[in-house]
């Protein structure tokens, strides 16, 4: 099993060296990766119509993924680089295949690329795409993205997508892994057949029960277990006893990955304890005691 630690990016500031020394420590005390959570923009959440389900608002900053990734691939060396998710339908699919291409080279082949439709509807519509497509233009892209990373001239035609006669320059050495994200069952039966990992939000009932449909679908689908990712993500303040046992009931259903948050943002709507946090230091204190722990 491979620890991870989500960086705390509604919470870290905006200062590079406090964020640089929390990659830093993580590699030091030696996380497998890093995952990072992506908003473009936050949104208002009062008088929606419909209302905006998710636990982010105009009040929580969220750092770029891909930009910093790529600041983060230049000051650390081992550990891995994941988003978790980011929100692919939102983005042009040649755009986030370049940059994820980037990011891969950049960092010697670190990065894994964490795909979901999200939830904020107010952000789809600031960027010009449809929300209710999303589900069906998530799948087009991950083949799209596969065959830019992979082919010197692709020619595609899909329902939102055509590239004729154009390639991708320079691509990564590998197809970058692609994982999922997701809180229902079509987000669970997507992952299942077209990606290589999902990562599920917290250690919750609701979420166990989530992973053992991904096994029964991957069976169904001719995949194995032993080759495709599964990540849950603990919160600190939740304790070590807590910790353990997600431990012990996610190794049933094929643990692979298991990360740790300390955020306060979200915890409210999570259900979770408030780690309270107001300093970088004590969130790099977090990841000591995690790694000492779970080790």
């Amino acid at each position: 099993m491979k620890l991870g630690a989500v960086l705390p990016t509604c919470e870290i500031g905006n200062d590079p060296l406090a964020i640089r020394d929390f990659a830093q420590a993580a590699e030091e005390l030696g996380y497998a990766h890093l995952l990072i959570y992506d908003h473009v923009l936050g949104a208002e959440h009062a008088d929606r119509d419909p209302k905006l389900a998710g636990p982010y608002t105009e009040n929580d900053p969220f750092h770029e993924p891909f930009v910093l990734y790529g600041y983060l691939a230049a000051v650390t060396e081992r550990i891995e680089l994941a988003t978790g998710v980011i929100i692919l339908p939102q983005r042009q699919t040649a755009l986030v295949a370049k940059q994820a291409a980037e990011i891969d080279l950049l960092s010697g082949g670190r990065f894994r690329l964490g795909v979901g439709t999200g939830w904020n509807w107010v952000e789809y519509e600031a960027l010009g795409v449809p929300y209710e497509e999303r589900g069906a233009r998530l799948e087009e892209q991950v083949e799209l993205l596969r065959r830019l990373w992979t082919e010197p001239v692709v020619s595609f035609e899909g329902r939102f997508h055509t590239v004729l006669r154009a390639g991708l320059l320079p691509r990564p050495k590998r197809s970058i892994p692609i994982w999922f994200g997701g809180m229902s069952k079509p987000a669970v039966k997507r992952a299942a057949r077209i990606g290589d990992g999902l990562t599920f939000g917290a250690p919750n009932a609701f979420m166990l029960r989530l992973a053992r449909l991904l096994r029964e679908e991957l069976e169904a689908a001719g995949r194995q277990h032993a080759s495709f990712g599964c990540e849950t993500i603990v919160n600190f303040a939740s304790g070590p006893e807590a910790w353990h046992q997600a431990h012990g009931a996610w190794q049933e259903v094929g643990l692979t990955h298991l990360s740790m948050r300390a955020m306060s943002t979200g915890v409210q709507m999570m259900g979770e304890p408030d780690p309270g946090f107001t300093s970088p230091r004590q969130h790099i204190d977090a990841l000591e005691t995690f790694a000492k722990e779970m080790k």
